[in-house]
């Protein structure tokens, strides 16, 4: 089969290796899609220790599996492979399972024409929604799980709050969508990229601005929710000064470790500031569920491309000249 390989920072290369092999733990499925996650492109500039090339990336997959209960069906994978055991696992938290990991982490991601995934980690799709589609599901989860953190803490009605997010890639912007549909008031997204904030302007329902302008952007200390789908020390530091006092900001990025929050700040505004990781499986399905009654899409903004497309669309993203989420179809 065909597999785009991440070889070194910033490198890839499409290789030609064996099909993997089902057994008592895994199924086969084939690939039809894959898109490229921003934590894909963290691992192709040398960030993440945690993949190590040579090593097919990618997690946000969906095919036909080949095998097992579920064959012949098309099915959307959740990549997140957990103990199933712990206190964690058994409360329905599974994304905090200390023995976490995604497939494209230690095992081969889904950057090629079949891969082998445990069946529980399988989710039939309904006939009408497209791969294409069905394909955000990963991402969305994401999303979904961000939003449902923050708004526990919301002591107003979503339609009376406004919320803020900072990036308007794929995550900054499902984000959005996740908000929209959820009903907030006002929903505010910060980019730098102009071709990204035109793409935004387009759906609609967002005030979108410039957070490197000045006086652009929601007033400060005025916002009750902020999400930061970037996660640097400028983005951090943004968030620490938009959100109101009793405000949350939920921390999805990972793009770095460094300065910005303002803890003196957050201790005497008590401004609650949280992490999030993944979802649960819950999440997951409702994610399918958005996607599959057409609340949330990809139109107008997830481009797909040919795995042999691969390398130069890690360029491109690189590069800043792609659109917030770019597809593989293998």
């Amino acid at each position: 089969m065909k597999a785009l390989y991440y070889t070194g920072t910033q490198q890839s290369e499409l290789r030609t290796v064996s099909d993997p092999v089902g057994d008592t733990h895994n199924v086969v499925v084939a690939i039809s899609h894959c898109g490229i996650c921003g934590s894909d492109m963290h691992a192709w500039h040398g960030h993440d220790a945690r993949r190590v090339p040579p090593l097919i990336l990618g997690h946000e997959a969906v095919g036909i599996a080949l095998e097992g209960k579920y064959k012949d069906q098309r099915i959307a994978i959740n990549p997140l492979m957990e103990c199933g055991t712990c206190e964690a696992c058994s409360s329905g938290n599974e994304h905090l399972c200390l023995d976490r990991e995604l497939i494209g982490m230690r095992v081969p991601g889904a950057f090629a024409e079949k891969i082998a995934i445990a069946e529980k980690n399988i989710y039939p799709i309904p006939d009408h929604l497209s791969f294409q589609e069905a394909a955000l599901a990963e991402p969305l989860a994401v999303c979904v799980h961000a939003v449902k953190i923050g708004m526990k803490r919301l002591e107003k009605p979503a339609a009376k709050a406004e919320a803020l997010v900072l990036g308007g890639g794929a995550i900054g912007l499902l984000t959005g969508l996740v908000l929209k549909n959820a009903g907030f008031g006002k929903i505010w997204i910060g980019e730098t990229n102009a071709g990204r904030r035109a793409t935004l302007e387009k759906l609609g329902g967002f005030s979108t601005y410039d957070p490197s302008a000045a006086e652009a952007g929601p007033k400060d200390s005025s916002v009750e929710l902020v999400l930061d789908a970037v996660g640097i020390g400028p983005t951090r530091k943004t968030a620490s000064g938009k959100v109101k006092p009793g405000g949350t900001i939920v921390h999805i990025g990972l793009q770095d470790n460094s300065e910005g929050l303002d803890t003196r700040r957050i201790t005497l505004q008590e401004i609650a500031f949280i992490g999030t990781y993944c979802y649960t499986r819950a999440d997951f399905q409702e994610a399918l569920d958005l996607l599959a009654e057409g609340k949330i899409s990809g139109a107008g903004w997830a481009e797909i491309r040919n795995l042999d497309q691969g390398i130069v669309s890690f360029e491109d993203i690189h590069n800043g000249k792609a659109p917030p989420k770019i597809i593989l179809e293998m």
